[in-house]
């Protein structure tokens, strides 16, 4: 209740106002220190201040005044609390003291979500620290290999320069070797039979086979003659016939190898004896003359000479086919260099390979 309202001739604060319980339930106020002046109502009766009331015969007695103090907690010392307001209080604190049921279940869900969070937590933990670790390796790896590559660009541009300069010291060598020959070549124009030359000029015009011609006929006589005379003059003029018509065949022992009763019936002479020199020598080739199934074993010294033949022989077939491309000193220096072979062969100079 405030201040203003208090009915009239309220005391002063720190005095206490009382309220009179009548007879019938009815509660009068009265200030402290003085009797209510009250209406007459339903039986009921006035008393003054000074003498206390007169009870009735029918009814019971009167309750007594309780003096009931103010309790003023407030900084304001113009405002004092209200009951209600304390009755309110009183009862939060009682809520606050007593414990729900229902919040016990509600405090453990969230315990375990929390508990469930932090387990997520670190596990993400975990994965992210185990990925770092990969990135790292992958950056390590990434940085061996960009190592690896600058290496290996480095040794591709040091490998590049080097077959240059190789490349530019084969060339220069070729040029070196490519001049001395010219000036061979020079040099040897002046010493070249020009009888020679200008037989093979003529025969270079109209390319034959014809032994009849001028250069053939030397060719024959000078090289091709004495290089297949054998000491078997009859074999002698069958190979030289074959040679001449390209229808003779060499070729090796070992991957001929035939058996025992053909061999006996097709071969002629012995594999330790040569057919065309008729020495005792380890032939390790034997000829076969045009379609004739008979075979005839051959020295290496008796191969050499046939082989030197065979060559002159396929070069000037070249040339009268016209497979031969190139001026006229060329192609001569390639006949006496074919012509000087024959020469070796029938002088008993071959390769060991043959």
């Amino acid at each position: 209740m405030d201040a203003s309202d208090k009915p009239p001739g309220c005391p002063a604060r720190g005095t206490c106002p009382v309220f009179l319980a009548m007879s019938s339930g009815t509660v009068r106020y009265a200030p402290s220190g003085r009797g209510p002046v009250l209406g007459k109502s339903l039986g009921e009766e006035l008393w003054g201040t000074d003498s206390p009331p007169q009870p009735d015969e029918d009814l019971p007695p009167p309750l007594a005044a309780v003096p009931v103090p103010w309790k003023n907690v407030g900084p304001c010392k113009g405002h004092r609390e209200s009951p209600g307001s304390l009755v309110e209080a009183s009862a939060g604190e009682e809520a606050q003291g007593e414990e729900d049921p229902a919040a016990a279940p509600l405090d453990v869900s969230r315990l375990r979500s929390s508990s469930m969070e932090i387990r997520k937590g670190s596990e993400f933990l975990k994965e992210l620290h185990k990925a770092q670790k990969e990135l790292k390796l992958k950056d390590e790896e990434c940085e061996r290999l960009c190592r690896v590559r600058e290496q290996l660009e480095q040794e591709l541009e040091e490998l590049t320069a080097s077959l240059f300069q190789e490349a530019h010291k084969m060339v220069r060598e070729a040029n070196m070797k490519q001049a001395a020959s010219e000036k061979q070549l020079k040099e040897a124009r002046g010493k070249v039979d020009t009888t020679l030359f200008a037989e093979f000029q003529a025969w270079r015009a109209s390319p034959t086979l014809d032994k009849a011609c001028p250069f053939l006929e030397r060719v024959y006589r000078e090289d091709v003659g004495p290089c297949l005379d054998f000491t078997m003059q009859e074999l002698s003029v069958l190979v030289r016939a074959a040679v001449e018509d390209n229808t003779l065949t060499i070729e090796p022992v070992a991957s001929q190898a035939l058996p025992a009763g053909k061999a006996a019936e097709d071969d002629c002479g012995s594999a330790n004896t040569c057919a065309l020199s008729g020495l005792a020598r380890i032939c390790r080739h034997r000829i076969r003359l045009g379609d004739s199934e008979s075979h005839y074993y051959i020295s290496p010294s008796s191969r050499a000479r046939i082989t030197a033949v065979c060559n002159f022989f396929t070069y000037i077939r070249y040339i009268q086919q016209g497979l031969v491309r190139q001026d006229a000193e060329p192609m001569f220096w390639e006949i006496m260099r074919l012509r000087k072979e024959m020469a070796l062969a029938k002088l008993g100079f071959f390769p060991q390979e043959a």
